[in-house]
């Protein structure tokens, strides 16, 4: 296939901020980088308008950094999809509207249809990335492409020079301290700050008391307006609104107002230990090179624990002998709705004390799986490879 010039990509929001965090990522960088023309079909602009201040929710179409973001509605319609793509990609299997399956089989050439899946660290991807799929009645081929963490996948959303960046902005604390002034908040001396960004069931109270009793390792706890919004709130003892801020113990909690994600990798910088959550936050702070604790997409009957084992398996790899245990133990907790009082507090104690075995080796992790190669140079490699 000739180098693509117009490529659709489709996505559907089903966790607020994970699908169309990836998506709004891969589109930048497929439009900045790859010089395509990028049409991001969206059923949600409410949800990227939270990560990108420039959407205005209201218009059906707008182009905003080289992306032409448009309306995906219900009732999508046959003018709609008159102009089938180059490229297509169904992002994490939403379905794409009949009428556009159609005009993609009447294009003389067909396009290459791109299922890209959920990140796994599953030995089994390896085996289905690339994967053909015909379709049963259209003379079209959907591929599935899987991102990863091994060279026998798709790799992860890396962006040109971004592992450089990182660590130019983190040699700089000045740099650090006026990014954070500017989001209106004051780092004292000698604290540890701590991004969090969970799901609601985390046990977000249980880790708040650890923190808070611990007066001997202050933390600077930044928490975006609306996550864990109940026990933030009870903290705080009152709504938990952008630029509130209570402190208890060795704890303070600031809430900041969410941002751009450019924005948001720097915040994941800036600090010292990242809590984050689904899949896009997981991967930019493996990009910080700090430590971090991931909270998976839960799933019924515990399903999401096998997918954060074999992520663990893989990253104690490059631990310390003993480490990855603690490393488990802790995430398990924090994926499991955690305990109380003592033991969520001894759990905590024993993560804290390997903390800078994990920030010694967040640099070469990251280099490690830059090896990799990025997902979206991925992409167009095995699309230009289609005949």
């Amino acid at each position: 296939m000739e180098f693509p010039k117009t490529l659709h990509l489709f996505c559907h929001v089903v966790d607020n901020l994970g699908d169309i965090g990836v998506g709004w990522r891969l589109a930048r960088q497929l439009a900045a980088e790859h010089g395509i023309q990028v049409v991001l079909w969206l059923d949600d602009l409410g949800s990227l308008k939270k990560i990108c201040s420039a959407l205005d929710p209201l218009q059906s179409k707008q182009q905003i950094l080289g992306v032409t973001i448009q309306r995906w509605r219900d009732d999508f319609g046959a003018d709609e999809a008159n102009d089938a793509a180059d490229v297509v990609i169904e992002a994490f299997g939403c379905q794409l509207p009949p009428p556009y399956l159609e005009a993609m089989a009447k294009r003389s050439v067909a396009p290459a249809w791109i299922n890209l899946e959920y990140l796994s660290a599953e030995a089994w991807v390896e085996g289905c990335h690339r994967l053909a799929s015909p379709h049963p009645v259209l003379p079209l081929t959907k591929y599935f492409f899987f991102p990863g963490f091994t060279e026998r996948t798709g790799g992860l959303l890396l962006e040109r020079g971004l592992l450089a960046r990182r660590a130019a902005f983190q040699e700089n604390p000045a740099a650090m301290a006026d990014f954070l002034s500017r989001l209106g908040v004051s780092v004292p001396p000698n604290v540890r700050k701590v991004s969090l960004f969970c799901y609601p069931d985390a046990p977000v109270g249980a880790l708040f008391d650890a923190f808070a009793a611990d007066a001997g390792n202050p933390v600077l706890c930044l928490v975006p307006e609306g996550v864990a919004a109940a026990a933030v709130g009870e903290f705080l003892g009152q709504p938990a609104k952008a630029g509130v801020s209570a402190e208890r113990g060795g704890l303070r909690v600031h809430v900041l107002p969410f941002v751009d994600q450019d924005d948001y990798d720097k915040l994941l910088w800036s600090c010292d230990m990242n809590f984050v959550r689904g899949e896009d936050s997981f991967v930019r702070a493996q990009w910080a090179a700090r430590p971090f604790v991931w909270n998976i997409y839960p799933q019924e009957e515990q399903a999401h624990l096998i997918k954060l084992d074999a992520f663990i398996k893989l990253y104690e790899t490059a631990l310390p002998a003993g480490h990855g245990k603690i490393v488990s133990e802790f995430w398990r907790s924090w994926n499991s709705g955690g305990g109380a009082g003592r033991s969520e507090r001894g759990k905590w104690r024993l993560f804290q004390s390997i903390l800078p075995d994990l920030t010694r080796i967040g640099p070469s992790w990251a280099y490690k799986l830059s090896q990799n190669g990025d997902l979206a140079s991925g992409l167009i490699q095995f699309i230009r490879g289609l005949r």
